[in-house]
């Protein structure tokens, strides 16, 4: 074969661009720190790339993103929930302390102030939020657990308050209960013997006849609603209703059984409890503590009825209009509609938790991804921490204040009246009022005396509860902690993976570098000497 000069040069300049290419590549490497810079570099490389970089950037949003918000929230839950757990111990501790008989009605009612401001703290307690979104309210994340106030409008004399609410709870026959009551009779009709006896009125008529054996003490069955403060009737004038569920399923109005009245409310001055006490057929509701009286005679019948059993399902519908600070909001709880006004003045109403009333009650749990096909909890629902319970029975216990308050004022006064007599037959007199006033204030101080310890023993029911929801959040903090030191170790692994299929080895390349550049000189030092000469020279 010929070899010409032109052949020579051809060839010598193929193979420095070679080299030239060689070492643009390396230097790209040293630059980019990465092995290829396009697919066709190393189609296997790149595909094992993307492969890696998928699992990189999943773990990455777990480790670095999902897992830290889920630690937030659980961690702002624990720390409301022992907030909790604090308060439910001080109230029990107070509950201890007033239960003691020596406790007169002044020391209740610091107790009862106590354990108020207290109550206030528990329902704040369930408004707690992270990073806006509130952590007790299922799905509602933007919707607080209690009422703050803001979003109160009270009623005026031209407007009505709102929001207004139409709420049916869902009870069994074992969510009734009984209300103790003392009261004052003759037998004849006349009732409420004592009522505004004090210092001014011991002479009056209607006094004149009182005696120790006209004061009584009963039990009053009563179903306790939610909510105290409700409507007398709804929009339509009607009184709350009752329905339950037969064995199909179907609803019906709980006086469609014999022997069960319609619900009534009584007149404005007259005392429920007397009156339901009086007609032992009689089902009257009382809309400013929110309950619902039973006669004798009606209790009894409805737990005789095949038609309502203990677990049978009893839907109890009311309104409520007036709210207050730190009350819990129906939506959270039960089945209900609200209403609202727009910014034009118009109402507009939205119903909630429907679904309940056909026995799809949904928990609303809301779930972080953490891993593959791995999710963890991080909520815990109202209903599994707060409870309406609690505040009534404090509503319960200031009510019982009351009459023990107003019977200690007219124990008191009837005493220095009786002090300051010298007639024997007026001494007489208020002798037999004195000891009939002490007979009722002894029913109703023993009264409240068993309600604080009713309430100490509600207390640790309520305890019990929260503790089971923090002991499962702390439970889920615990596996999510696990879940995290996994996901380090996973991402640290396939970052290396990552790093040894798409880094390059500095060292390697650095030496690669060097000997390209070195036989890049080499070789035009090398052409450059042979292509000063050519045949031409010695022509």
């Amino acid at each position: 074969m010929r070899m010409t000069n032109k052949i020579m040069q051809n060839n010598s300049l193929y193979n420095i661009n070679n080299n030239k290419i060689l070492q643009d590549k390396l230097s790209t490497m040293m630059s980019t720190q990465k092995k290829i810079t396009r697919p066709s570099d190393d189609p296997i490389i790149a595909i094992r790339a993307l492969r890696l970089r998928t699992t990189v950037s999943d773990l990455t949003q777990y480790y670095g993103k999902n897992v830290p918000d889920a630690e937030s929230w659980l961690e702002v839950t624990e720390k409301a929930l022992g907030t909790v757990v604090d308060v439910i111990t001080d109230l029990t501790k107070q509950a201890n302390l007033a239960a003691n008989k020596e406790k007169g009605p002044e020391d209740l009612a610091v107790f009862i102030q106590q354990m108020k401001q207290l109550r206030d703290e528990y329902y704040s307690t369930g408004n707690s939020d992270f990073a806006g979104r509130y952590v007790f309210t299922g799905y509602r994340t933007n919707t607080s657990l209690s009422f703050k106030g803001d979003e109160i409008k009270t009623a005026t004399a031209t407007t009505p308050a709102y929001p207004q609410y139409t709420i049916t709870e869902q009870i069994t026959m074992q969510d009734f209960d009984s209300v103790n009551y003392t009261y004052t009779t003759d037998g004849k009709g006349k009732n409420d013997l004592l009522d505004g006896l004090n210092k001014d009125s011991w002479k009056e008529p209607q006094y004149a006849d009182i005696e120790e054996k006209q004061v009584f003490n009963t039990d009053i069955h009563r179903i306790r609603l939610s909510y105290k403060d409700l409507e007398a009737a709804d929009k339509k004038g009607n009184p709350p209703s009752i329905q339950y569920k037969d064995a199909d399923g179907n609803l019906k109005d709980l006086t469609t059984i014999a022997g069960i009245p319609a619900i009534t409310t009584v007149p404005n001055g007259t005392d429920p409890y007397q009156a339901v006490r009086e007609d032992p057929d009689a089902m009257i509701f009382v809309p400013e503590t929110g309950e619902i009286l039973m006669g004798d005679n009606v209790f009894s019948t409805l737990q005789q009825s095949p038609d309502v059993t203990t677990t049978t399902e009893l839907q109890v519908t009311y309104d409520k209009h007036n709210w207050k600070k730190n009350d819990l909001k129906p939506e959270h709880y039960f089945a209900c509609t609200g209403t609202t006004l727009n910014a034009d003045g118009t109402e507009k109403s939205v119903d909630y938790n429907q679904e309940y009333l056909k026995g799809e009650e949904e928990t609303q749990i809301i779930e972080y991804d953490v891993g593959y096909n791995q999710k963890i909890r991080v909520n815990t629902t109202a209903r599994e921490a707060f409870t309406h319970d609690l505040g009534r029975d404090i509503d319960d216990l200031e009510e019982a204040l009351k009459s023990v308050t107003e019977l200690n004022a007219t124990v008191k006064d009837l005493e220095k009246v009786l002090d300051g007599l010298q007639d024997p037959a007026d001494k007489a007199l208020v002798q037999k009022q004195l000891d009939a006033a002490k007979k009722a204030y002894d029913y109703t101080r023993e009264n409240i005396h068993n309600m604080f310890q009713s309430t100490m023993s509600s207390m640790q029911s309520y305890l019990d509860q929260v503790n089971k929801a923090n002991t499962d959040s702390g439970t889920r903090s615990s596996r999510l902690e696990l879940i995290d030191n996994r996901l380090m170790d996973q991402k640290a692994t396939f970052e290396s993976l990552q790093s040894e299929n798409e880094d390059i080895d500095i060292a390697e390349v650095i030496v690669k570098l060097t000997s390209t550049e070195l036989t890049y000189n080499s070789a035009l030092m090398a052409t450059g000497k042979i292509m000063q000469t050519s045949l031409m020279n010695y022509i």
